[in-house]
């Protein structure tokens, strides 16, 4: 078995507990082996179940091996835009800045951003992202190099287009569901990605989702956000937006919808009734001003709840453990209650609800499981004393603590090192997109 061993440091395990076990993994199947003397049973793993003590290793010694984190909503490529238009409310900061900009991206444009935010992703933890944007073919492609899984779609937007135009934009979403589901090994799937249930029209939603039911593809898109992406539908429809969603059949327990920010009581019972997933993105509702997710209430209800960064134009870094810091803290202010949304909770958001939401591999450190971790580096003074590691995740530690990032068995990044992109020239590449493409807006 051609392995890989991650020695020396403490893991975090499915229910919580933190025990000093080395990880084994068999690389070719890009699954775990062993955690300690913790074995895959010989029915489960056949003839070649025995733990090696050969292969690769490295090192986690002072460290703790955590899952590797999932980012269920981005938009990788707007890393090209970081900083380019802050401190403005949704509507106007979409209308007026980020979708003029969009309208000048290139399918180059599209790569060396996503390049830029698949590096950023590694070297911070990430093992898998869900990503709504254009050009998916070219990101696909990073996302195969990377060496990372991802869910990935076409983003639909139909108002100002004609009839020709949004039917092209709907049937644009489809198709690359239906192309690239597999790709990258297996390691990337996809989803029909309608904006929201306010930026695309009734017709082509009933459409979409209708031809996307009948694939088996899941349905992800931006829900509840703002009280202005509510109050149009209750003005036009009397019913709030998780009921018509469900009026659209895109509303089932494969699917996953972003923020969830302005969901009332009847709301909250419709998605968990349905086994929808939510994936809450604080750093973004808190710079838009978009409002605070009912995160505690989803939760006891008992929705599935991951979370996102968003893009990079509204966060502006694609780091999960900020968003951990910023769910928890968040959390508190919404229930006003500090014992709300705790740091176990978040942690486990961030892995293997992140996973489940997705319907990915990965999110749990577990013999059988998929070989999706990370290793953080606890000998730092923010992270001194370790009283509980797990409360270091939600509260004190940073993607820059990353030590190692594994994904499928495979290492994409050693002591900080990406090995599997250039990170030095991702980053030029992306600055002098970034500038070139600025420089068309303002032309235009």
């Amino acid at each position: 078995m051609n392995t890989l061993r991650v020695t020396g440091g403490r893991v975090l395990r499915p229910d919580g507990r933190v025990t000093e076990s080395d990880v084994t993994i068999d690389r070719d199947a890009g699954t775990i082996v062993a955690v300690g003397d913790e074995t895959v049973s010989d029915a489960e793993a056949g003839s070649d179940a025995e733990v090696a003590s050969d292969g690769e290793t490295l090192d986690a010694s002072g460290s703790l091996v955590i899952p590797g984190l999932v980012n269920a909503h981005t938009h990788v490529a707007m890393t090209l835009l970081r900083g380019y238009a802050d401190d403005k409310p949704l509507d106007p900061w979409l209308r007026e800045d980020i979708w003029p900009a969009e309208a000048e991206l290139t399918p180059d444009d599209i790569e060396a951003g996503a390049e830029l935010g698949v590096v950023e992703m590694i070297r911070s933890g990430t093992t898998a992202f869900a990503d709504m944007y254009f050009a998916m073919d070219r990101v696909a492609d990073v996302v195969d190099r990377a060496g990372l899984r991802a869910r990935l779609g076409h983003g639909v937007v139909t108002i100002g287009k004609d009839a020709e135009g949004a039917r092209a934009d709907v049937e644009e979403s489809l198709a690359v569901a239906r192309e690239l589901d597999g790709a990258g090994d297996g390691r990337i799937r996809t989803a029909f990605m309608p904006h929201s249930l306010t930026t695309v029209g009734e017709e082509y939603l009933h459409e979409g989702v209708a031809e996307a039911r009948e694939a088996g593809v899941p349905i992800h898109l931006h829900a509840n956000e703002t009280e202005d992406e509510v109050d149009p539908i209750v003005d036009e429809r009397g019913e709030r937006p998780i009921a018509y969603a469900q009026d659209l059949d895109a509303l089932g327990p494969d699917d996953f919808f972003a923020h969830g920010v302005h969901l009332d009581g009847s709301e909250i019972d419709q998605i968990a009734d349905a086994g929808t997933a939510i994936v809450h993105c604080p750093a973004s509702n808190m710079k838009l001003a978009s409002g605070m997710a009912p995160v505690q209430r989803l939760r006891d209800a008992g929705v599935t709840v991951a979370l996102g960064t968003d893009g990079a134009a509204s966060n502006n870094d694609l780091d999960v453990f900020d968003e951990m810091r910023d769910a928890a803290m968040l959390g508190k202010l919404a229930a006003d209650d500090a014992t709300a949304v705790p740091a176990e909770a978040v942690v486990e958001m961030a892995t293997a609800g992140g996973a489940d939401a997705l319907g990915l591999p990965g999110g749990r450190i577990e013999p059988g499981a998929a070989a999706d971790l990370a290793v953080v580096d606890l000998d730092a003074p923010h992270l001194t004393p370790v009283h509980d590691p797990v409360s270091h995740l939600a509260y004190a530690a940073h993607g820059s603590d990353v030590r190692h990032t594994v994904c499928d068995g495979e290492v994409l990044m050693r002591d900080r090192e990406v090995l599997t992109l250039d990170a030095e020239r991702v980053q030029e590449r992306a600055a002098t997109a970034a500038s070139d493409l600025v420089d068309r807006v303002s032309e235009s």
